[in-house]
């Protein structure tokens, strides 16, 4: 490549950076925003769109570190960061990096702050302060450098199959467990394993609450913020025989939720929209619960390695909203859970005020004892990292 053209190529990848950049106001999620921005920008070809998606997922895993510099700048040094393959921008704006690229996350940290002595890494998240306990500070935060593998849970019976499958395919996969692969982000699966029923996409950490659960044949169990139902399908897949209430809020959610459940065979069920920050009794009357699944609304602070975006646009009063939505929720489903059975409090978040507080709260007002309570670190695994409580009603 020529001097004039290789600098012409530089200055595309700029424009297409810069142009994504300014276009993104943080209110959608990136991944959805850029499927909005790539649709109205038809003129960008394949390649332009995947070097776009890695310079701005790239870009927000800095956070709000050296913020004083100029956002190509910022770009450089994240993209240098988050990958081992030299990219145009880094090459022609931060060159010095081109010997350390392919280099272990720590060595390249020490060389940016030799670089940018202002460069402090604790300011990508700047949360220390409020992380639940035992988290390694240092190992979050060098996590989020990297985007999280994509996780799928099978049954037993189904996995050789599958990884045969996947295998085939060129593509690289690691068996975690009888039930559980791990496949790179951004696998196209559905053109892997043509049959979505052999499989559930589901983090390696959610799958790790089931053990918590502990269902038993004929229980009736409520899924209580049941979204699109991975927690449902999980405990479905612990326990066949467990009747299923499912909620959410939202209807279309309870809509996706009932095709995965067709899909994956599940006829025992009822789903209900309901507003939880309401009183139910009129719904919920004469409804008993051998199990409540609390799959609480939260920060997501815990999945920020895949929306990094958050590291950039999250305000930290929102925490205190999040915990009074917990709180409330779990006060108003509470009441429909058995004596001597489970409530499962769970989130997606890191945050001690989301978590253990939240837990210390439920434990003072209603007449709840604290089995078991753990924060999965899924920072270790290239994962998200998980809350979970298991609370019997006494």
């Amino acid at each position: 490549m020529g001097d004039l053209e290789g600098l012409m190529k530089v200055h595309h990848h700029i424009r297409a950076f810069e142009q994504v950049l300014a276009s993104y106001d943080g209110k959608l999620p990136l991944h959805r925003h850029l499927v909005v921005y790539f649709k109205q920008n038809k003129q960008m070809g394949s390649s332009d769109r995947r070097w776009a998606s890695r310079y701005i997922y790239s870009y927000f895993r800095l956070g709000k570190a050296l913020a004083e510099l100029p956002a190509l700048e910022r770009l450089a040094i994240a993209d240098f960061l988050c990958n081992t393959d030299l990219s145009l921008i880094t090459d022609h704006i931060f060159p010095t990096a081109a010997e350390h690229v392919a280099k272990p996350i720590e060595e390249k940290v020490a060389f940016v702050k030799k670089q940018y002595p202002s460069f402090e890494i604790a300011a990508i998240f700047p949360f220390e302060a409020q992380l639940s306990e035992g988290i390694d500070q240092q190992a979050f935060l060098l996590s989020l450098f990297v985007q999280p593998d994509l996780f799928i849970r099978v049954r037993e019976t189904h996995l050789p199959l599958i990884k045969a499958r996947i295998e085939e395919a060129g593509v690289a996969v690691q068996e975690l467990s009888d039930t559980t692969l791990a496949l790179p982000n951004g696998t196209k699966l559905e053109q892997i394993v043509t049959d979505a029923r052999l499989y559930q996409v589901q983090d390696l950490s959610s799958q790790k609450t089931g053990a918590y659960f502990q269902p038993q044949p004929y229980d009736y169990w409520w899924d209580c913020c049941a979204a699109s139902g991975g927690k449902s399908l999980l405990i479905h897949s612990l326990e066949p025989k467990v009747k299923l209430l499912a909620s959410d809020v939202r209807e279309t959610s309870l809509g996706n939720l009932q095709e995965r459940f067709i899909a994956a065979g599940i006829k025992d069920f009822q789903k209900k929209t309901m507003d939880l920050l309401q009183n139910n009794d009129q719904i919920l009357h004469h409804y008993e619960f051998d199990g409540i699944l609390l799959d609480a609304p939260c920060s997501g602070s815990g999945t920020w390695g895949r929306t990094p975006e958050m590291l950039y646009f999250f305000e930290e009063y929102k925490v205190a909203n999040y915990v009074k939505l917990q709180k409330a929720i779990a006060e108003n489903v509470v009441k429909y859970l058995k004596p001597g059975k489970p409530l499962i409090y769970m989130t997606c978040s890191v945050f001690k005020q989301e978590n253990e507080e939240v837990v210390n709260y439920l434990l003072e007002k209603f007449p709840l004892k604290l089995e078991r309570m753990e924060l999965i670190k899924g920072y270790n695994n290239k994962a998200d990292s998980m809350f979970v409580a298991r609370l019997i009603k006494q």
